[in-house]
């Protein structure tokens, strides 16, 4: 069996590694079917991502089939097609149980897969086989005639997206919509979509990149070139997926009068804010890692009614033997077919 390992500053490569074995009754075995780049994995790979090092496998978006499962799982059998949440939960615990699934209290540090020693080294999914514990809750079925390339950044980006837009429209029904793009590229993008299926008035966006701009328009939003100031009007809703000070300080200025600004990019260092307008204004900001699971079936449903198409947001498909050079130089997103798919 193999798997990719993430050497340094574009550089991936295929190692091989022992056979996975079930640890648990309540674990199963998958083989990955397609498996998209995380706008994380694209800093990783361009080396702005220092705190991740280097030396563990890449890989934590994406649709499996299932090989093998422990005598314990009920609900989940082999050959089912799946979609496999980034962060491990066990779904009983009382922060699983109010939906923080990014906060299990089985798996202290918040392990998830693709990120290292920072987040437990629990594997990636860019591998021929790989495990996942609490398969029955863990586990997502993929509607059958769904094409598992439209629902490989379930696992995170999506729902990242999701949680981000419906925070802020369930505070501010059929808003006005700002959404300054950047490094977090996938989900300032999957963003528009979602802010106009879940009954935005308008979504607005800006961004540096022209190409982004450009694909943002194509995508439906109210596009516009960065402001010179820090300031691009008001709106009731806005998401920075920027990853950048000057970014967030532009969503925080444009956020109306109590109104929302959800930080999507993880930050590298810390930010200076501008706390007097926050306060005059009653300004809310919500930041901190998205618990996927809970809002993969809320992701699913709507790329099932066609209310959105993340299809749209890919920018290249390879083949699982063409992973590592693809990865050498990564678009913002990237989905290879997993080995099972490629056959």
């Amino acid at each position: 069996m193999r798997q990719l390992v993430f050497e340094g500053k574009g550089r991936a490569r295929w190692h091989e590694a022992s056979e996975p074995v079930l640890p648990s009754a309540d674990a199963a075995l998958v083989e990955p079917v397609a498996v998209a780049t995380c706008d994380l994995d694209a800093g990783i790979m361009r080396g702005k991502a220092a705190p991740f090092g280097t030396g563990f496998t890449l890989g934590h978006e994406g649709v499996a089939h299932i090989v093998d499962v422990g005598d314990d799982v009920r609900e989940r059998r082999p050959g089912d097609i799946v979609a496999v949440p980034f962060q491990i939960s066990c779904g009983t615990c009382r922060w699983c149980r109010r939906g923080l699934t990014a906060h299990c209290e089985h798996f202290p540090g918040s392990p998830a897969y693709g990120m290292g020693r920072l987040c437990g080294d629990f594997g990636g999914m860019l591998a021929d086989r790989f495990i996942v514990p609490y398969a029955d809750h863990m586990l997502v079925p993929v509607p059958a005639g769904v094409d598992p390339l439209a629902l490989a950044s379930a696992s995170d980006n999506l729902s990242d997206a999701h949680h981000a837009v419906s925070a802020g429209l369930q505070q501010s029904p059929n808003a006005d919509v700002l959404i300054v793009g950047g490094r977090a590229a996938s989900i300032g993008l999957y963003a528009i979509q979602l802010a106009r299926a879940l009954g935005a008035a308008q979504v607005s966006y800006t961004d540096r990149d022209p190409s982004r701009l450009w694909r943002a328009e194509q995508l439906g939003a109210r596009c516009f070139p960065w402001p010179d100031d820090d300031r691009a009007g008001r709106f009731a809703v806005t998401i920075d997926a920027s990853g950048s000070e000057a970014g967030l300080r532009l969503a925080l200025r444009s956020t109306d009068h109590d109104g929302v600004c959800v930080n999507v990019a993880m930050p590298f260092h810390d930010a200076t804010l501008p706390m007097f307008d926050m306060y005059m204004d009653g300004v809310t900001l919500l930041t901190g890692r998205n618990s996927a699971r809970a809002h993969m079936p809320a992701v699913l449903e709507l790329v099932c009614l066609g209310a959105i198409d993340p299809t749209a947001v890919t920018d290249r498909v390879v083949d699982w033997e063409d992973a590592d050079s693809a990865l050498a130089d990564p678009p913002d997103k990237l989905v290879i077919l997993g080995p099972r798919r490629e056959a």
